[in-house]
């Protein structure tokens, strides 16, 4: 369990990553934000697809950063700017469903660096199945200027 810093965490979280034009383009939803912890959905769309039915490893690999990197924005101080110092995926079963659901979670909060999980469950028939797993770290050094 983490504690946010900023008491307004949400609204500054969505206000940022729903101005991005990827995250637009992708249709990424927030379904959930709570200190430590982000669900977002992505629509399936056919351009994002290799095959027409299994959306292509990088935007599953957008999902998963998204998704990490927004657990981790809610446990910083207003005014923090957080940047992706890396991250993994691992891929583990084709990507096809309705939707797909990034679930991050922070693993550790450092002073300078968060680390943060994700899975991706693709979303079919009311049922989810995990197509992806990755970890990414956050660096934690930038303020944004007043």
């Amino acid at each position: 369990m983490f504690t946010a810093l900023n008491p307004d965490f949400d609204t500054d979280l969505k206000r940022g990553l729903e101005a991005m034009p990827y995250f637009q383009w992708l249709g990424l939803k927030f379904e959930r934000v709570a200190p430590g912890e982000v669900d977002i959905l992505m629509p399936f769309r056919p351009e994002i697809t290799f095959d027409g039915k299994a959306v292509q490893a990088g935007p599953v690999g957008a999902l998963i950063d998204f998704s990490a990197m927004s657990a981790a924005f809610t446990l910083v101080s207003p005014g923090v700017f957080l940047s992706t110092f890396d991250y993994s995926v691992k891929c583990v079963a084709p990507a096809i469903g309705e939707a797909f659901l990034g679930r991050g979670q922070v693993v550790s909060n450092g002073k300078s660096l968060i680390v943060a999980r994700a899975d991706v469950y693709a979303i079919a028939k009311g049922n989810q199945t995990l197509v992806a797993t990755g970890l990414a770290t956050a660096r934690v050094p930038m303020r944004v200027a007043a």
